[in-house]
């Protein structure tokens, strides 16, 4: 049997097991359209304020005429949690400590239709634990058993029952490994997959995930669990695949620059072998990116959010340093394609 394969969580069934995951600053709606072109099979938002939905939705609605109108900061982040134009499938995820604000938000998405909705509880960034969400969430199993049940009552009340999914660390530190512990109560409260990124907060992302943690959850659930943490390559999917029994793996670090991952991947799993997207290829997605982010945000604001994209897309070309550093100065999309002509020329 192929490691990549469908699955089904809850009432969602996908057609196979390679996600792109939410990563900070880096899932844009833009970039996730184009891992859906390219083969993710499901895609997740990078993580939203709970609270921040509420006060910026509260006032005009989402997906109003007043919001762009009216109010900039609501239409920033509508475009955080809106589906990518090529999407089929995608989760937004929400971030909270409280489990009143995890619920009146998850309500406010309704217009939206969501595929799922996932709760972060592995964020390890100070702003976000500091209010008792993310990864602190990790010191606190009834709590993050609360906020699970709460959104799983607005999904029943306003998403259509969509699934609840959460995506955890290992634990805090070394000395509070508590992943089963939480994914258990998250299950009994209604979570419909559980995702694990390996390390603990402490770890923050260095060092090495341990996959034993995957394979370990694996054993111990009753429903899927998607497998995060070191995969930059085909072969990594592959690996934790085999040795986790996951049932997806998300890729995060991997992907950026390289939407073109998710089809070698399956190019991987079911041939055995793959070839990689060629630089030129991969600059014009990074165009591309450019052009469908500066429909959502701007020219202006795109082009200075593309800066740190930019640096991914044209990592390890020969001569990269010096095509970022004219990147990093670059404020309209014509100059992004000088730079784009002068690669491929």
């Amino acid at each position: 049997m192929s490691l990549y394969r469908p699955i089904k969580i809850g009432s969602l069934s996908l057609p196979g097991n390679l996600f792109l995951a939410p990563v900070a600053g880096y899932t844009d709606r833009a970039f996730r359209s184009l891992c859906a072109e390219d083969g993710a099979d499901f895609s997740f938002t990078e993580l939203v304020s709970a609270e921040a939905l509420s006060r910026s939705f509260g006032r005009y609605g989402l997906g109003s005429d007043d919001c762009a109108a009216h109010n900039a900061a609501v239409n920033t982040a509508v475009n955080l949690v809106r589906r990518g134009e090529s999407e089929k499938h995608y989760a937004i995820q929400l971030f909270g400590g409280e489990p009143e604000s995890i619920y009146k938000a998850a309500l406010l998405l309704s217009p939206l239709r969501p595929d799922a909705l996932d709760i972060n509880a592995g964020c390890p960034v100070p702003k976000v634990v500091k209010n008792g969400a993310g990864s602190a969430l990790m010191k606190n199993p009834s709590n993050l058993g609360r906020i699970i049940e709460a959104a799983v009552r607005a999904s029943r009340e306003s998403l259509g029952n969509i699934p609840v999914t959460i995506k955890i660390r290992s634990g805090w530190d070394s000395k509070s490994i508590n992943y089963t512990e939480c994914a258990k109560i998250a299950v009994e409260v209604g979570a419909a997959m559980v995702s694990l990124h390996p390390r603990t907060r402490s770890q923050n992302y260095g060092g090495r995930s341990d996959w034993s943690h995957i394979a370990d959850l694996v054993s111990r659930l009753s429903v899927p669990v998607t497998g995060s943490g070191d995969l930059y390559t085909p072969e990594d999917a592959q690996k934790m695949l085999q040795e986790t029994g996951c049932a997806a793996i998300m890729f995060a670090r991997g992907a950026m620059g390289n939407p073109f991952i998710f089809s070698a991947a399956r190019s991987l799993l079911e041939s055995g072998k793959w070839e990689p997207a060629p630089f030129s290829a991969r600059i014009a997605a990074a165009i591309r990116h450019l052009e469908l982010l500066a429909a959502d945000i701007g020219e202006r604001t795109a082009c200075l959010e593309m800066r740190k994209q930019f640096c991914a897309y044209t990592k390890g070309l020969p001569g990269g340093a010096a095509l970022r550093e004219k990147a990093v100065h670059a404020e309209t999309i014509a100059e992004y394609r000088e730079i784009a002509a002068a690669i491929n020329g």
